[in-house]
């Protein structure tokens, strides 16, 4: 697939990388070889996936002439933080609107990214009730900013489009790339499963190219069958804006929404284990939010035997880890 047909940025200038993970594995009791792709490490203030996608839709920001760019998130949104960094990379104004999914969760004075986000500089930052319509309330604010002879450019949550999700594509050919430098096998991919762009990316990559990898999604906030019809969306309009030709097969995308627990944010315990235990076996910090809740995922079905034991199992990590400064009581206690 020809990528360098569409404008980005350049901020992804050299492959993350994929690291083999054995003393997790041996945690595990040692039945699959677990793998990870370090997108946690990509540019950007603190690093994260978003990062992939921003590239993309940074560039096509600045090919419309605008001066502000406007997004959406939760209140410890990375996704905000790393739109945030990249506009203030640009010189340009960003505007977040911060849905508070968690009644009164929102405390200007919090650490993590509510911390970034003032250090960082944003212009404003405005809190809307869970549940809101996030594209109307970024399209109303548009509006207020162009009466004032502004040009704002709208980023969607999580920068999951069509051109967000190019980002996706990208790596999941990087990806392939490793494979075929190193001469490693992976027999299966797991990620998180959010807004939808990052899982629709990786899998419109990979059967795009026809890699032969399947690819596990752990949702981390709507139920099964409305994630799984998210992401199909995304990944047949990212094909489609490419040009490929190529139609996404229903079965190829799988979402579970067993670790999300009481909600979008809210800690688990399987969270917990997840983060302590990568942390005390490989140095390496998940998230509360995403990569945590998906390593829970990824941990419990390899207990179940969802993998072929043996079996080589690539997890994507899509960063995240100044949240984890949020989280503080969760973990102490």
């Amino acid at each position: 697939m020809n990528l360098a047909k569409f404008p980005r940025r350049g901020y992804v200038q050299a492959p993350t990388p994929l690291e083999a993970l054995p003393r997790f594995s041996e945690a595990l009791g040692g039945k699959v070889n677990v793998f990870i792709k370090r997108d946690d490490m990509l540019p950007g203030t603190a690093g994260g996936n978003k990062t992939r996608k921003l590239d993309f839709c940074m560039a096509d920001a600045l090919r419309q002439g605008a001066d502000s760019i406007i997004t959406c998130g939760a209140v410890q949104s990375n996704h905000c933080r790393l739109t945030l960094a990249w506009a203030v990379k640009e010189g340009l104004d960003c505007h977040l609107i911060l849905e508070e999914r968690v009644k009164g969760s929102y405390k200007p004075e919090a650490s993590g990214n509510n911390f970034l986000f003032q250090l960082l500089g944003v212009k404003s930052i405005s809190v809307v009730p869970g549940g809101s319509d996030m594209m109307g309330e970024m399209q109303k604010l548009a509006e207020t900013l162009r009466a004032e002879g502004k040009k704002p450019y709208v980023i969607p949550g999580g920068a999951s489009n069509k051109i967000g999700a190019l980002g996706y594509v990208s790596c999941a050919e990087e990806v392939l790339r490793q494979l075929f430098e190193t001469g490693l096998r992976i027999d299966h991919m797991v990620v998180p499963s959010g807004s939808a762009g990052t899982h629709a990316g990786i899998i419109a990559g990979m059967i795009g190219n026809n890699a032969g990898i399947p690819v596990t999604g752990i949702g981390v906030n709507r139920k099964k069958e409305a994630q799984q019809a998210a992401v199909l969306k995304l990944a047949q309009e990212t094909l489609n804006y490419i040009g490929t030709g190529v139609t996404m097969p229903a079965e190829a995308v799988v979402a579970f929404d067993d670790y999300v627990g009481p909600g979008y944010s809210l800690p688990t315990d399987g969270m917990v284990e997840a983060v302590k235990l990568l942390a005390s076996t490989e140095s390496i910090l998940l998230d509360p939010v995403y990569s945590g809740k998906a390593m829970a995922g990824l941990i419990d079905l390899v207990r179940k035997d969802y993998f072929p034991e043996g079996s080589n199992v690539l997890f994507l990590h899509t960063g995240g880890s100044p949240a984890l400064f949020a989280y503080l009581d969760t973990f102490r206690s």
